[in-house]
Order: C-alpha cells, then structure tokens, then sequence
C-alpha cells in the first residue's frame, strides 16, 4: 500500500501537452434533477448538483479541474512536495481552489469545509485505519465518489481495480460530466485523450519492450500490477508491463519476479522524500538486478506521480513513455 501519496507535476506541461483540450466553463445548476451513476459496481443516487467538493490527491483533483469544476469545489488535499505550479496546465484552478491540507483528508477538515461531496479513492485519502472512509462520511450526511482506478475488487481484502485504468479514467470523466452538467467537455476530453493515445499506439515498435515500473521500496519494489495507469499506460505507449499477471492495482512483489522477468526498461516514478536519482543510483547499484537487461544497458525513464495515476495526465505519459521506448526497440 502507498505510504505517501505524494503529487509530483510535471513542470514544463501545458494544456495541450497534457492531452487536455478544454471548452470554457458550463452552466451546470443545482436544479437538475438526481443524477444516479454506477461507482465501483454500486447504483449511486445525488440528489443535487454538490456544490462544495473536496477532492484527495492530485490526479483527483485534476479531473475536477479538466473538467473547468473549480467553481463547485472547496478544497482539495495533498502533500507540498509538488514542485512549481506556475506551469501546469490548470495553474488557475490550484490558484483558485483552497488547498484544505498538505497531507490528506480528514473528517475534521472536509466538515471544516462544509463539504456536500468527498471525491476520493481507497489508498488515496479513504482508509480505514484512521475511520475515513465512504460509509463513515455517510454517517456524517456527506456523499462520497470513488476514484474507480481504486475500486476493490473482492480477491483480497485490499485488491483494487475493476477495469483497465484507461478505462477507469474515461469512465470516472463521463460519470462527473453527468453528475455536474458537463457532458459535452467530459466527451470532448475523452475524444482528444482517444485520439492522442491512438496516434502513440500507431507508432509503435513492432517489437514490444518489457518494462518494469518502480515506485519505491528496497526490501521489496512497490509497482503496479494489472489495474494501475501504469499497465496501460506502458501498453498503450508501445511495451509490455512485466508484471501484467498480478491482478491488483498499486501492489509489492518480489525481486527475484523482476529478475527473472528481466525488462528491457525500467520506468521510475517520480515522487516523496527519495528522488528519482537516488532510485535511480539504488536500482544500478543493487546486486541482484546487476543481469537485468535494463540495468546493463542502464535503460531507465522517469514519469512523475501524477502522470502515473489516474489522472487527466495520462495520455501525456503515453505519449512521452512511446517516444522513449521507440529509441529502446532501436537500440
């Protein structure tokens, strides 16, 4: 499980290197009628349009922010050590939207809030360690909605992913364009994202390269298996995720599995307290990986957190990702 949700973003993006081709804001209102959408498998019914959401995390509150919804929310969470905002593509938003706290959500802070919706996902802001989760809100008369890229799954206790992560991606923007009025820049988003990713998908390598995608950890790596943006995220930009097998979305594994799986490419994910240089200095320096295809011919590319998440980012990160391993297969 993430110990820190941090938000790294990526610096030099813009709107449209991001994939993310937005109209001007709508004019959803809060006299629409109850809006019923399915989230994690469950029939969900709002009653109104909210009107003070708080958002968990970077790539949640992205969404919110794709999709022009600064103006329905009021707050959003996450750690400090995202870098410059002054280049991201919806700087406006950050700018204009409270940042509630520089860890995650709590009840005391969402009710601080005056909250009428908690948009957040399970290992990103909903946890049961600290009691904060949907139903606990429900108690609270706060609705929530669920990251679906974090929905559990029912194979283990903590398993999570219900669909590939582009997908995920593509149906939490339909469910909050119905949910807030603004269908019409959800499926323009959705159409841009489509087009960007096939024109990648296009271009790829006959030949996939095998990539292994490091998050952290030294005992254990923590990496993405099946149904984290990272599967389709490598796929779509040409590779093969070498731990595709593992049916769970952020999860640990052992190394000997990358060893004996030897990618041809490592990808690092770029967030928290350890660098990616530091990673990047540990996985060439540790001894067991020494054979590995990708560390011999010291073949390592680095996407930030955010781009590795769900979030509007995604297509960007295939994008640059298929760049990438284009010059691998050439090499």
């Amino acid at each position: 499980m993430r110990k820190l949700l941090a938000a790294a973003l990526c610096l030099a993006a813009t709107a449209t290197g991001c994939g993310a081709t937005v109209e001007p804001p709508g004019d959803a209102t809060s006299s629409q009628k109850a809006v019923t959408l399915t989230n994690c498998g469950r029939k969900v019914t709002f009653d109104q349009v909210p009107e003070r959401v708080v958002t968990n995390d970077v790539g949640i509150t992205e969404l919110m922010f794709a999709l022009g919804l600064e103006d329905r929310m009021a707050g959003f969470a996450m750690p400090d050590d995202k870098g410059d905002l002054s280049g991201v593509p919806w700087k406006d938003g950050y700018d204009k939207v409270t940042w509630l706290s520089k860890d995650q959500l709590t009840k005391e802070n969402v009710l601080d809030a005056r909250a009428d919706l908690v948009f957040a996902g399970w290992n990103y802001g909903f946890r049961e360690d600290a009691g904060f989760t949907p139903d606990a809100l429900k108690k609270l008369g706060i609705p929530s909605y669920i990251l679906t890229e974090s929905c559990r799954n029912g194979r283990t206790e903590t398993s999570r992913g219900i669909m590939p992560p582009l997908d995920a991606l593509y149906t939490d923007l339909t469910n909050l364009g119905k949910l807030f009025g603004v269908e019409k820049r959800a499926a323009t988003l959705i159409a841009d994202f489509k087009k960007r990713i096939a024109g990648v998908r296009a271009e790829a390598p006959a030949k996939k390269p095998t990539v292994f995608l490091y998050d952290s950890g030294q005992d254990q790596p923590f990496t993405s298996g099946r149904y984290a943006a990272p599967e389709q995220i490598i796929t779509e930009a040409g590779g093969v995720n070498v731990m595709h097998d593992v049916e769970d979305s952020w999860t640990t594994v052992g190394w000997e599995s990358v060893v004996e799986r030897d990618p041809d490419t490592i990808v690092i994910c770029d967030y928290g307290d350890v660098s990616a240089e530091r990673k990047k200095e540990f996985l060439l320096s540790y001894a067991p990986l020494r054979d590995v295809s990708a560390i011999r011919h010291q073949r390592i590319f680095v996407l930030d957190y955010v781009d590795l998440v769900e979030s509007p980012r995604n297509p960007s990160a295939v994008a640059r990702l298929g760049a990438y391993l284009r010059t691998v297969s050439e090499s």
